[in-house]
């Protein structure tokens, strides 16, 4: 597995936490052993590893204070869909054509969305993180103020994962959080959902084969309230009444309305859908006013990759782009990317 050094990018002057004498590690190490199997010898490696984690209480900011939390739309937009962007896409479509087929064909989502989420991710790979992991989760689990619990259980995953996988725990770098891999997985979803998907025996998120593959069946079986549906679209523009109908809640995590239900309150759209169809509402403010999207259950797929509305409008509205660029003509990337 390729995975990169940590070492020269730690501060010189980090210091230790020794989180192994904190009380918190006897309760992993307990967790380890008895959930997990580890044997002595496993946990002499992460008592190891414990003592040599640093604390980075950057981090901790870094997470309360995520680009979907801060920026408006227009901005967080601008980051993800642009022509530098698109333009690296389709190189991306292109190069690693034959893998996005295969995982269009086994799992539905098409390639301009596996590539659009792995380019809000990591740029198509260019920047997974320079972050070790072990300091990421260590900080976040021992010292988070209020979600230690999720990082404390992605900390132990993650020697889970070591343990497995035959990797030095010292090494893999990743986000501030703690995600991996071209496709950014937390432990707890590389280990339930990562798969080797070009058949070397091992899987690697920092491969795009194995990444494709692990973001399409992500997709699809994460959540099943929330799995891809082949051959479905994300969203579809809505016009709106002059003021929402206050009977309905946009920007939620699932397809809670029915459409007949949003037709009833104002809110229709020109495409054609059953009134029975799952859906959401979706509410952007934007300079002129709020412009309203009719979400599907795919829009909430690529939800349960990210629960945040920002990032799901980012990853549809850059797949779309890509999905335009590649029939356009030649100089078009900018009017693409408005």
């Amino acid at each position: 597995m390729r995975v990169l050094l940590a070492a020269a990018l730690l501060p010189l002057c980090a210091a230790r936490a020794d989180y192994l004498d904190r009380p918190e590690a006897a309760r992993l190490l307990s967790l380890l052993q008895t959930q997990y199997g580890f044997t002595a010898a496993d946990l002499d490696v992460v008592k190891a590893a414990l003592k040599q984690a640093h604390p980075l209480p950057q981090l901790i900011d870094a997470e309360r204070n995520s680009k979907e939390r801060t920026l408006s739309w227009d901005e967080y937009r601008a980051l993800h869909v642009n022509a530098a962007n698109i333009a690296n896409g389709l190189r991306f479509l292109d190069e690693q054509k034959l893998w996005l087929a295969r995982a269009e064909a086994q799992y539905g989502v098409p390639p301009e969305v596996i590539a659009a989420l792995l380019g809000v991710e990591t740029k198509y790979g260019a920047y997974t993180g320079r972050v070790r992991v072990l300091d990421a989760l260590a900080t976040q689990g021992f010292d988070h103020p209020t979600r230690a619990a999720f990082f404390f259980d992605q900390l132990a995953q993650f020697f889970v994962l070591c343990r497995d996988q035959h990797l030095d725990p010292t090494r893999p770098l990743g986000s501030y959080a703690g995600a991996m891999g071209e496709a950014q997985f937390m432990p707890s979803a590389w280990r339930r959902l990562a798969v080797d998907f070009d058949g070397d025996g091992r899987v690697d998120l920092w491969s795009a084969p194995d990444a494709i593959g692990s973001v399409a069946n992500y997709l699809v079986s994460y959540d099943p309230q929330r799995a891809w549906q082949r051959g479905e679209p994300l969203l579809a523009t809505a016009s709106a009444p002059s003021a929402r109908p206050a009977t309905l809640t946009p920007n939620l995590k699932y397809a809670t309305y029915r459409f007949a239900q949003l037709r009833k309150d104002g809110i229709d759209t020109e495409a054609w859908f059953p009134d029975a169809q799952p859906v959401g509402l979706v509410e952007l403010e934007r300079a002129d006013g709020p412009e309203y999207w009719i979400a599907l259950p795919n829009f909430y797929a690529v939800m349960a990759y990210n629960p945040r509305v920002f990032y799901a409008m980012a990853v549809t509205e850059l797949a779309a782009a890509l999905k335009q660029a590649q029939s356009a003509p030649p100089g078009a990337l900018e009017s693409a990317a408005r």
